[in-house]
């Protein structure tokens, strides 16, 4: 007997504009019966340029203001390194004959940033610089109650707040909305109902905090603005400033010039002021309006910010809020999950520290959301890129400067853009890309002697491309390869061919630099990449108990190599180009070394099968393989799918924050839901620390953030991304849907996630089968599912589709959407 779900059918493509209706059971909010206590447990809103993370507190209150393009530093002038080339045959030949602790040592020495450094951890003053902190907004809030307050220091104010809220104030309530982006903090003391609300507008590009009160004359404030260095305060009509500059690394001229304005528009009351304070008394309601900028991308960012603030001054507070919503919902709203009724009774921290002991599927459906919110308020098309604590901050030297890591963390940031439906917020990493090849280009030159252009570990927005101080993620330069597999994604999930031709330079430009320095190591006769790297892993060489890092043809570089070169291919015989970059392609690519599976079981890390230093380490390179490339697969390769899962069970499930989040991908990738789902509960493991840690301490924060530890948002999108590997999969020119899906997600539906080749696809499943699919596509194309193997059909408008090998094809026009009946026996 077969069991039928609904009728098929064929229908143009509609947008469907519902601003204000959200499905209760899918209300998405981060939910908290307490004042923050710490940064991390503060709750982050952005508007992909500026950003604010307030704690909620009940007397006084501070709020971390935070710009995208706060970054101190500027080009250095001397990373180029003019004597590191004539060390480079040396080093070689030292790997050559594996003496790699020599060539380590001669690296060390000569083969480096030849500059200021990149200080790493500690640019702040250096020439490489240092995302950084805008300034804190300090409010002291007075009350008709005999209910005390300080302005002392962040512990003490964060102490008095908890204090106050449990012995004063009653029914308190913080919350983030995800479907509005506005957070809010509500409580009564003294019979009145105050609220506040706060938002960094999606359509005005500024800050807005609107405090409020049940009860006229209930609302009365003091505030300032602070920054703990390079800061200049100032009042002028009623307005605060605060304007500077930070260092370019020279103690010069060149840095970076900042300017805010802070306005309160009251609601009766009466405003005072003194030299760096502005004071409201007995008002109805206020609005504080801020607007920022700096002169990174901005030359006229002083006439930026006073035009903004005028336009958002002329608006009322409702015209500014709904604005605000309707220009976020048009991103957020693209794609819905749903696992179950959400929990808006439960706190949110309480919901956290529930996870590791039940299952909560509508838990893992916010943490997904969380993600896309994330990467909508952090980033947007024509800002940075999302740096390593996306564009939120609390400090002035953030940890690892809050640069770009170019060994996997930036580009974990960008892993759900495309899958989540925000492809573009891809396109800040893209123009990053495109910004490093002159620099590139001139490191490729100056440190190889080669063509193209090359970048190693670490960048920044200076167009930083030089190898790092320290050879252990320093000696790393498949940097650039690996920020071009975003620029190909970006292609795949869109079939953009006019953007293609635009960025196939880049490619060409990236693959001309391997084919112009790899070497031929002597056993096989291979072309390898030397010297380099297996990102921060360390290894022994024979008969040693010396670790070393530096190393000839790692695993991840060949398979990085094998990438760019293979998109290059396809990009140039999809452009009709046949270059010389095409030509030296098709010579090289068949030199590259295989991926080698020890005898022991596992995929090889490097050329060699040596023994780690660290077995459990929190990088897992040699899998890129796997995730996020497509040269693995249980599917078209099963016996490196194997390899790499003993590999997977020798690391472990612990690590870094990210490291959790990429688990959670390799995990899905290899088909095993329930696994995927264990690492994502490991990735969720509540945590409180907020000290560097390099291979413990990683988990989630009350707020949500990732903890590296520290605070890091790479894992905040790799878990993001992992939750849509479970659900789909498109990396191998056909779409797997439900691939992954863990026994507890037994029923559920997801709408818009996007496939490579350009759709969106819908679905739906019931004890843990698929029951329909809707594909719609947003290009012409011919679009192969794979069929579960418990479905013995498929059907299209009542029409049985052809099944073959397992899979089914279906040929969909732009703007048609095509649903299609999934039927199982019973």
């Amino acid at each position: 007997m077969q069991k039928r779900f609904l009728i098929p059918i064929l229908l143009p493509l509609l947008f469907i504009n519902c601003i204000d209706s959200v499905d209760k059971s899918q209300k998405l909010t981060l939910l908290y019966d307490t004042p923050a206590t710490v940064w991390e447990e503060t709750l982050p809103l952005g508007n992909g340029r500026i950003g604010m993370m307030p704690d909620g507190g009940v007397n006084s209150e501070r709020i971390v203001l935070n710009d995208i393009t706060m970054w101190s530093g500027s080009e250095d002038k001397d990373a180029l390194n003019m004597e590191a080339f004539k060390y480079l045959p040396e080093i070689q030949e030292l790997l050559l004959n594996g003496k790699n602790l020599e060539a380590q040592d001669l690296m060390y020495k000569h083969f480096k940033s030849g500059g200021l450094g990149s200080a790493h951890g500690n640019g702040k003053d250096a020439p490489y610089g240092c995302f950084q902190m805008l300034a804190n907004l300090n409010i002291n809030y007075s009350y008709p109650v005999d209910v005390n307050y300080t302005n002392s220091d962040v512990e003490t104010v964060y102490e008095v707040a908890s204090e106050s809220t449990s012995k004063s104030a009653s029914d308190y309530v913080r919350e983030l909305s995800l479907n509005n982006a506005v957070a809010s903090t509500k409580f009564k003391i003294g019979g009145v109902n105050y609220k506040r609300e706060y938002f960094a507008s999606h359509e005005d590009d500024v800050l807005i905090i609107r405090v409020s009160a049940d009860k006229k004359n209930s609302v009365s404030f003091n505030l300032g603005l602070s920054r703990p260095e390079r800061a200049s305060l100032s009042i002028r009509d009623n307005v605060l400033y605060l304007e500077g500059q930070l260092n370019d690394g020279y103690d010069g001229d060149k840095g970076v010039r900042y300017f805010t304005k802070l306005e309160v528009i009251n609601k009766g009351g009466s405003v005072n002021l003194d030299d760096s304070t502005l004071s409201l008394t007995d008002a109805d309601e206020a609005v504080i309006l801020i607007s920022t900028s700096t002169n990174m991308l901005d030359k006229v960012f002083e006439s930026s910010v006073n035009e903004l603030h005028a336009k958002a001054k002329s608006k009322s507070y409702s015209q500014l809020k709904e604005g605000h919503i309707k220009v976020y919902k048009e991103k957020f709203d693209r794609v819905s999950l749903d696992l179950g009724e959400q929990d808006n009774v439960t706190p949110t921290d309480q919901r956290l520290i529930n996870f590791q002991k039940n299952d909560d599927p509508a838990f893992a459906a916010l943490y997904f959301q969380y993600g896309r919110y994330l990467m909508i308020s952090g980033t947007y098309e024509n800002s940075l890129p999302l740096n390593l604590q996306g564009l939120w901050s609390n400090q002035v030297q953030t940890p690892w400067n809050g640069d770009y890591h170019l060994n996997i963390n930036i580009q974990m940031n960008y892993w759900p853009a495309e899958v989540a439906n925000l492809s573009e917020l891809h396109k800040p990493l893209i123009k990053l890309t495109e910004s490093l090849v002159e620099s590139g280009e001139k490191t490729a030159k100056t440190f190889y002697g080669a063509d193209g252009w090359v970048a190693h570990m670490m960048t920044n927005p200076w167009g930083f491309s030089a190898p790092g101080e320290h050879a252990s993620w320093g000696a790393t330069n498949t940097g650039g390869a690996w920020l071009c597999q975003h620029l190909w994604e970006h292609y795949a999930f869109t079939q953009d061919v006019e953007y293609l031709s635009s960025i196939y330079y880049v490619l060409a430009g990236a693959s001309d630099f391997f084919i112009s320095s790899m070497i031929r190591e002597p056993k096989n006769n291979w072309l390898v990449t030397s010297p380099s790297s297996s990102p921060e892993n360390a290894f022994y060489l024979p008969g040693s108990k010396e670790s070393v890092f530096v190393c000839m043809g790692p695993t991840m570089d060949v398979q990085l190599i094998r990438e760019l070169f293979k998109n290059t291919l396809t990009a140039a015989d999809i452009l009709n180009i046949e270059d010389k970059t095409i030509m030296g392609i098709k010579e090289t690519i068949n030199s590259l070394p295989p991926m080698q599976i020890s005898p022991n079981g596992y995929l090889q890390e490097w050329l060699e099968d040596y023994e780690e230093q660290d077995p459990k380490h929190r990088h897992v390179s040699h899998l890129y393989g796997l995730h996020p490339s497509n040269q693995i697969s249980p599917i078209s390769t099963p016996d490196l799918a194997e390899a790499a899962r003993e590999t997977l069970n020798n690391r472990g499930d612990a690590g870094t924050g990210w490291s959790r989040a990429w688990k959670v991908n390799f995990w899905a990738r290899l088909h095993d839901g329930n696994r995927a789902y264990k690492l994502l509960k490991s990735l969720l493991e509540p945590t409180f620390e907020n000290e560097i840690k390099m291979g413990s301490g990683g988990g989630t924060y009350q707020n949500l953030f990732c903890a590296h530890p520290p605070f890091q948002i790479d894992g905040n999108f790799g878990g993001t991304s992992g939750i849509a590997e479970m659900l789909i999969q498109s990396q191998k020119d056909f779409i797997h849907i439900l691939p992954a899906l863990p026994d507890t997600w037994s029923r559920g539906k997801f709408t818009g996630l996007r496939v490579r080749g350009g759709a969106e696809v819908d679905a739906e499943w019931e004890d843990n089968m698929l029951t329909n699919i809707t594909i719609t596509a947003q290009t012409d194309n011919t679009f192969k599912i794979k069929v579960p193997n418990y479905a013995n059909s498929i059907l299209q408008n009542d029409k049985e589709l052809q099944i073959v090998n397992g899979f089914v094809s279906i040929e969909i026009k732009k703007g048609e959407v095509v649903k299609l009946d999934v039927f199982a026996q019973s």
